[in-house]
C-alpha cells in the first residue's frame, strides 16, 4: 500500500502511537536535563552529585522495566498505556515538589522508566501487534514522534519554565498529560485493528520465542552490540557536548544550533527505513545505521574545524533515524509477537542501561586524565565492529524474517 492511503485509512491507531513516542520525552536525558541546573541550586549538589544520582535513578529504571513491561502481553494495550502514563505523570508531579536527594532520585527513576523506557515499549508494542505487512511504514510513522520532540520539547519548556519556573513547568506538564493526553491515548487506542486478508498470512507465522529463549540465542548476541550503539554513543556526546566544545575552541551555540541538520537526516532517514523495512526486513538498515554513526563520531573525534559539528550531526541523524524504526520492528520479525511485551521491555532495559553508563564510564575516564576526542575516535571503531557482526547476522535474520512472511528464501544455516 502507498504511504498516505496508508495513512489515511490507519490514521487512529498511528496518531496513538505518534502520540506515545512524542511524550515519552518527558523521560528523556534531553528534556529532564532542562531541570538540571534548577534541581542542584535547589538541593545544593554539584555536578559530579548530580550526575551520580542520575546515573544510579537510571539504572534503577532499567532494572524494572522488564518485569513492568510483561503486563502489555496480559492487558488490552489501551489499559497499559494508561497505566503507563497515569505513572509518568505522576512522577512529574513528584519532581515538581521534590525537596531533597531522596525524592528527586525517585522521581527521576520514574520519569525514566515510565518516560524513556515504557512509554517507547507500549507504542512499539502496538505497532508490532497491529501491523505486519505494512510495520516498516507504521514503525516510521510512530517514531517520527521521537523526531518532532526533539525540535518542540525543549521550547516549551523553556517558556514555561520562564514564567513559571521549573518546578511550574513540570506541574503544568503534568496537568496537561494527564488530562488531555490520556484521554486522547486511550481514544484513539482502545479499538484493536483488524487485520485486512491480505495481512493474514503474515502475522504470528513461525516460532513464538519467550524472552528467556531470546536471550540463549546467539543471532541476538551478534545483533546487540549494533543495536545498543545509539544509545550508548549518542547519549555520552551529547551529555559532554558543553566540555567538547570547550576542547575544540567552538561556541556552545554552533553546536546546538547544528541540530535542525540532525532532524533533517533523522526524519528522512525513519521514512526511508520504514520503506525498506515493508521491502526486505529491518536488519539490512543495521549497517547503514552503524556506518552512519562510525563516519559522524570519526569525525568528531579527529577533525578540529567546525565542519565536524556538521558531519556528526548528519551522521547521527541517519542513524538515529534509522535506530527509530529498527529497534521497534526487528523484534517481531525476528521472535513473533506472542510475547512482544516481555521481549520489548527486556531490550528496552539494556538500552535504557547504555544510556545511563555511557555518561558516567566517560565521565570517570575524563577525571582520570583520558582525552574525550580519542574515546569518541574508539566510538567509532566501536561502530565499525559491530557493524561487521551485523553482516554476519543479516543472513541468518533475513531468513527468519522470511520465514515469518511466509516468504520462500534459500540461506545457509546459521
Amino acid at each position: 500500500m502507498s504511504f498516505f492511503p496508508f495513512l489515511r485509512e490507519n490514521a487512529r491507531w498511528l496518531a496513538g502511537g505518534f502520540l506515545l513516542t512524542f511524550f515519552a520525552s518527558y523521560g528523556q536525558n534531553f528534556y529532564v536535563a532542562l531541570s538540571s541546573g534548577g534541581i542542584r541550586e535547589d538541593l545544593a549538589l554539584s555536578h559530579g552529585e548530580f550526575g551520580g544520582l542520575y546515573m544510579f535513578a537510571t539504572l534503577a529504571s532499567a532494572a524494572t522495566i522488564p518485569f513492568a513491561g510483561r503486563l502489555a502481553d496480559r492487558i488490552p494495550i489501551e489499559r497499559y498505556a494508561a497505566l503507563v502514563i497515569l505513572g509518568l505523570g505522576a512522577c512529574m508531579l513528584l519532581l515538581a515538589n521534590a525537596w531533597s536527594a531522596v525524592i528527586v532520585f525517585i522521581a527521576i527513576a520514574g520519569l525514566r522508566m515510565f518516560g524513556q523506557g515504557l512509554m517507547n515499549q507500549t507504542a512499539m508494542t502496538a505497532m508490532g501487534r497491529w501491523f505486519s505487512l505494512n510495520r516498516g511504514k507504521a514503525m516510521s510513522t510512530a517514531a517520527l514522534g521521537h523526531q518532532f520532540a526533539e525540535s518542540i520539547m525543549p521550547i516549551s519548556f523553556v517558556a514555561f519554565a520562564a514564567f513559571a519556573g521549573w518546578r511550574g513547568a513540570w506541574m503544568i506538564n503534568a496537568v496537561f498529560f494527564i488530562l488531555i493526553v490520556l484521554p486522547a491515548v486511550f481514544l484513539l487506542t482502545r479499538k484493536p485493528r483488524e487485520q485486512s486478508a491480505a495481512e493474514a498470512g503474515y502475522r504470528d507465522e513461525g516460532r513464538q520465542w519467550a524472552s528467556g529463549e531470546m536471550l540463549r540465542d546467539p543471532l541476538f548476541w551478534l545483533l546487540l552490540p549494533g543495536l545498543i550503539a545509539p544509545s550508548l554513543i549518542g547519549t555520552t556526546v551529547f551529555f559532554h557536548q558543553v566540555y567538547l566544545t570547550e576542547l575544540r575552541g567552538w561556541s556552545l551555540a554552533q553546536f546546538a544550533g547544528s541540530t535542525p541538520v540532525l532532524s533533517v537526516f533523522a526524519v528522512a532517514a525513519t521514512f526511508a527505513t520504514g520503506f525498506v523495512t515493508d521491502r526486505f526486513h529491518s536488519t539490512v538498515m543495521l549497517p547503514v545505521m552503524l556506518a552512519a554513526m562510525a563516519v559522524a563520531t570519526l569525525a568528531l573525534g579527529t577533525i578540529s574545524s567546525t565542519v565536524a559539528i556538521l558531519v556528526f550531526m548528519a551522521g547521527m541523524g541517519v542513524a538515529f533515524g534509522v535506530y527509530s524504526v529498527v529497534l521497534g520492528a526487528i523484534w517481531p520479525e525476528l521472535y513473533g509477537t506472542r510475547h512482544l511485551g516481555a521481549v520489548k521491555s527486556l531490550v528496552t532495559a539494556i538500552m535504557v542501561f547504555a544510556s545511563a553508563i555511557g555518561p558516567g564510564l566517560s565521565g570517570w575516564l575524563i577525571d582520570a586524565g583520558v582525552s574525550l576526542p580519542v574515546m569518541i575516535q574508539t566510538m567509532a571503531g566501536y561502530a565499525a565492529v559491530a557493524a561487521v557482526l551485523v553482516l554476519f547476522a543479516e543472513p541468518v535474520a533475513r531468513k527468519r524474517a522470511a520465514v515469518r512472511k511466509s516468504i520462500p528464501v534459500e540461506v545457509a544455516a546459521p
